[in-house]
C-alpha cells in the first residue's frame, strides 16, 4: 500500500506537467495564428465547446490557453459577448514568450525595426550608467558571459544564453530597478534576433569584439566610451539583421 501511495504521489506532478504543456501549446498555436493574421483584431473566436472539440483538448486546457492570451493583451473574453481578438496596440509585444512566437516564423520587418529602436533608446544609456555604477561582481558576470560566448559561439544555444546573460548583467549594473526590470524583454529580443540571424544565414561577422568593447569601457568606468560602444554594437547588429532578412534561409 505504501508503494502504491508513493507511485500515486510520483505520478501526479507528471500529469500536471502534461496538462501544463497542453494549454501552453494551445496558447502558442492560437497566439501564432493571431500574430500571423489568421485571426485579426476584432475577430470573434468560436465558442469554448466548439474550439476544444476541434482542437481535441479538454475545455479546461482550452480555457487556460485563452487566459494566457488574455494576460498578454491579445484577447478579451466576456460572458455573452464571447472571446475577441484585441487591437495590436493592446498586445504586450515585449512579453518574452510572445517574442518567441513572433520569431518562430517570419517576423514582421517593422517590428524588428521597433525592437532595435527600443534597444537603441535603452541600452546606450544603460551602458553609460553601468560604467558609472557597476560592481566588481557584476563586471565579473559580464566578463564570464563574454568568455562563454567566445567558447560556444552565437550559433549555439549556450552561446546565445551567454549573450543574454551579458545584456542582463549590464542592465543590472545600472543599479536602476526600472531599467533592470526590462532585462527579460531585452534578453528575449537579443536571443530571438540572434537565433533568427543564424537560422537565416551563417553570418561572416563575429559580434564578440563589439561586446568586448562595451565591456572594456564599463570596466574602465569610461561612460562616454561605454555609450558609444553600445551604439556601435546595435548599429552593426541591425545591419546583420538586414543582411539576414535579405538572404534565403540556410539549408
Amino acid at each position: 500500500m505504501g508503494s502504491a501511495r508513493r507511485e500515486g504521489t510520483e505520478r501526479k506532478p507528471a500529469a500536471q506537467e502534461g496538462a501544463l504543456r497542453i494549454h501552453q501549446a494551445i496558447a502558442r498555436q492560437l497566439g501564432t495564428a493571431i500574430l500571423t493574421g489568421i485571426h485579426k483584431p476584432g475577430d470573434l473566436f468560436e465558442g469554448e465547446i466548439e474550439a476544444s472539440e476541434r482542437l481535441r483538448v479538454s475545455r479546461t486546457a482550452y480555457r487556460e490557453a485563452v487566459r494566457i492570451l488574455i494576460a498578454k493583451g491579445m484577447l478579451d473574453s466576456r460572458p455573452k459577448a464571447g472571446t475577441r481578438v484585441l487591437p495590436r496596440s493592446r498586445w504586450n509585444v515585449l512579453d518574452a514568450e510572445m517574442l518567441g512566437w513572433m520569431f518562430a516564423g517570419e517576423p514582421d520587418r517593422d517590428f524588428i525595426r521597433d525592437l532595435f529602436e527600443l534597444r537603441s533608446v535603452i541600452e546606450p544609456a544603460a551602458a553609460e550608467f553601468a560604467a558609472r555604477r557597476r560592481t566588481d561582481e557584476q563586471l565579473a558576470v559580464m566578463t564570464q558571459a563574454l568568455a562563454d560566448m567566445e567558447s560556444h559561439g552565437l550559433s549555439t544555444p549556450d552561446g546565445r544564453a551567454a549573450d543574454q546573460r551579458f545584456h542582463h548583467a549590464l542592465l543590472a549594473a545600472t543599479q536602476n530597478d526600472a531599467l533592470a526590470a526590462l532585462a527579460s524583454s531585452v534578453g528575449a529580443a537579443v536571443g530571438w534576433t540572434t537565433m533568427f540571424k543564424h537560422r537565416r544565414k551563417l553570418l561572416p561577422r563575429d559580434p564578440l569584439p563589439d561586446h568586448q568593447a562595451v565591456c572594456h569601457a564599463i570596466a574602465a568606468r569610461d561612460t562616454a566610451a561605454a555609450r558609444a560602444s553600445m551604439v556601435e554594437l546595435l548599429r552593426l547588429a541591425q545591419a546583420d539583421m538586414e543582411i539576414a532578412l535579405s538572404e534565403p534561409a540556410c539549408g
